[in-house]
This record gives C-alpha cells, sequence and structure tokens, in this order.
C-alpha cells in the first residue's frame, strides 16, 4: 500500500509565512500554537472570525491570519514561552551564594522572578532540622528549575536529573555537564549525550553550552527546549565577550535563547536582552554585589528595558555624524 504525504496549504500567519497541514480549521490552527481558542481573537483576510465560529471555518491555501491576545500592560514585556509553559518575567536567579536563605528569597522577589534554579544535593542526614530552601521560597509559587551543576559527565548529570524528578514531579530542568573545574566550561560531546538521553526519557531539558550557532543547533535537534549559551565563564562577572556568536544563535534557534552565566552588572543584562535572547539567568551577579536584593532590583529593570529596546529597533550605526537638528535657516 502506497503512503501518500499529507497535503499543505501555505499561509501567512501574524505575517510571517507558514506551511501547515490542510484541512484543519482556524480552532485546529490555534491549539497546535500551545493557544486557547476562546482566549484569542482572529482575523482572517482582514474579517473578525467570532469564537463561536473557530471551530467551523477552515483554514484555507493564501488565507492571511492574524491571531492576537490581551498580554500584560505597563512594563512593555510579551512574555516568553518554554515548553509549552509561559512566563511574565525573563530573568532567572539562582539560589546559590547567599548569606542565607532569607537574603535569597528578598533578592528573588525583587527580581521579580518565576524560575529559580536549584541544585540536588544529598540529604543533611546528620543534621535533619537544617533549614532547606522550599522553607523559604515556595515551589507553588516560583518554578523551580532542578540543575546538575558540579557534573561533569552525562552519565551523572542524568541520573542527578531522575532523582529530581523522583523528589519533585519536575520534567523542566537545566541541564550543564561541565568540562572541567578550572574554567567551568561545557563539554559539549557529553552535554549532546545527556540531551538526547534527557528529552528520550521525556525531560524538557534548558541547555548551558558554549556559544557555538553550529553546536546550538545540534542540541536543538537532540531535544533541548531552550539553548542556554554562556556570556563568559561562570562566576566571572565579565559581561557578554562574544554578541556576534550571540547573536548568530538567536537568529539560528527555534527555541527560547537565554545567556547563562558571565553577567556581572545590569549593564550586562541589558545588552543581552537588546541581542534578542529571550531571558537571562544569573546568580552570582546578585548574590555577591554589595546589596544583593537591590542589585535584584536592576537587574529585573534592566532585563526589562533592554527587551523594550529590541522590540523598538535601535537606530542604524553612522561613521559620521549626523545633526539632531537641521542647519538650514541658520542666523
Amino acid at each position: 500500500m502506497k503512503v501518500t504525504e499529507m497535503a499543505e496549504i501555505q499561509i501567512k500567519l501574524n505575517g510571517d509565512d507558514h506551511k501547515i497541514a490542510a484541512g484543519g480549521s482556524i480552532a485546529d490552527l490555534v491549539r497546535s500554537l500551545d493557544l486557547e481558542p476562546t482566549k484569542v481573537a482572529v482575523e482572517r483576510n482582514r474579517v473578525i472570525v467570532t469564537r463561536s465560529t473557530l471551530e467551523d471555518v477552515m483554514v484555507e491555501q493564501g488565507d492571511e491570519l492574524e491571531i492576537v491576545h490581551f498580554v500584560g500592560g505597563g512594563s512593555g514585556d510579551d512574555g516568553w514561552t518554554v515548553a509549552g509553559r509561559t512566563f511574565k518575567s525573563r530573568l532567572i536567579v539562582g539560589t546559590g551564594k547567599y548569606k542565607d536563605f532569607a537574603e535569597n528569597a528578598a533578592a528573588v522577589e525583587a527580581s521579580g522572578a518565576e524560575i529559580v534554579t536549584v541544585a540536588v544535593r544529598r540529604v543533611n542526614v546528620t543534621d535533619r532540622n537544617q533549614p532547606v530552601l522550599m522553607d523559604f521560597i515556595d515551589p507553588k509559587k516560583i518554578t523551580y528549575l532542578p540543575n546538575t551543576a558540579g557534573c561533569f559527565n552525562a552519565e551523572d548529570a542524568i541520573r542527578t536529573l531522575r532523582l529530581a524528578r523522583e523528589a519533585g514531579g519536575w520534567d523542566l530542568v537545566k541541564l550543564e555537564v561541565l568540562g572541567e573545574a578550572k574554567t567551568l566550561y561545557p563539554n559539549m560531546r557529553e552535554t549532546l549525550e545527556a540531551t538526547e538521553v534527557l528529552a528520550k526519557e521525556g525531560f524538557k531539558p534548558m541547555v548551558y553550552c558554549v556559544d557555538d550557532p553550529i553546536g546550538a543547533k545540534q542540541l536543538e535537534g537532540a531535544g533541548a527546549v531552550a539553548i542556554m549559551p554562556l556570556g563568559a565563564p561562570i562566576g566571572s562577572g565579565l559581561g557578554i565577550q562574544n554578541r556576534v556568536t550571540i547573536r548568530l544563535i538567536v537568529e539560528g534557534a527555534s527555541v527560547p535563547v537565554l545567556v547563562d552565566a558571565g553577567v556581572g552588572t545590569a549593564s550586562d543584562a541589558a545588552v543581552a536582552m537588546e541581542l534578542g535572547c529571550d531571558g537571562v539567568l544569573m546568580n552570582t551577579a546578585i548574590a555577591e554585589a554589595k546589596e544583593p536584593v537591590r542589585m535584584a532590583r536592576a537587574m529585573k529593570l534592566a532585563v526589562e528595558a533592554g527587551r523594550e529596546a529590541y522590540l523598538s529597533g535601535r537606530m542604524g550605526r553612522r561613521m559620521y555624524a549626523d545633526p539632531s537638528s537641521p542647519l538650514s535657516g541658520l542666523i
């Protein structure tokens, strides 16, 4: 029996060309975008399609569709989605190096972050009354992102995340497999191997990697739900060292891209967002500031400002001066 390929049609969706399977309704298309048909408005060929008819109106060859929904006002941020989950804050913060859990919790609140990275460590069996992070940062309110910090091979990283899923049911995780203790650079061979295994086991790995556009695409193909290139070595505070490669990764990715590692101050976070990154992850820049809570607030504002600047579209660079006031009519 000959298997025929599913027919496709060409449409324009929110200004971009798309190919989709033929024979589907507008509601089917909306759901394929992980959206709820009852929570969007749709315009088809410049005519509003009422919500009550979204299931009945079929998408046809050459249709021009606009799909919109409401987003929170004020900050100008449009939110971002990873593995089907949407977040308003584009800042992810770590939970290490703070003087205590109380300071950590205060910094998270000031940052506005909705995701925090958490290390998976053995239970302290000699002092079971020792405070734990969950007593200060509620995982029901803030998304925990278990990570594999300190793992130097794929096997250890995979074991760590299997334990994390068993402990808390988490499948959205941060994978990092380090190559050596001196540079803390990723071992990309082991990272790719771990990504493939975790994806097959149902994990949704957000993956720390070198700022290599080719490696980033390989990770995406292996099942990474987000690419997290370093801006500079972990904990260095040097800022983004290679804007060109970060920009190339952003342009080539079809999953979120977040700068992970190397941010030192607010301007570094703004630069990452101006390059088009979906977010920024940081720990040391906040935790080791003289006033961590104030720095967390600064990082929140920097990420928002950088995103606004990116969406605005910066002016072009010129080799020579260009007066802002007309020179004609001078006295």
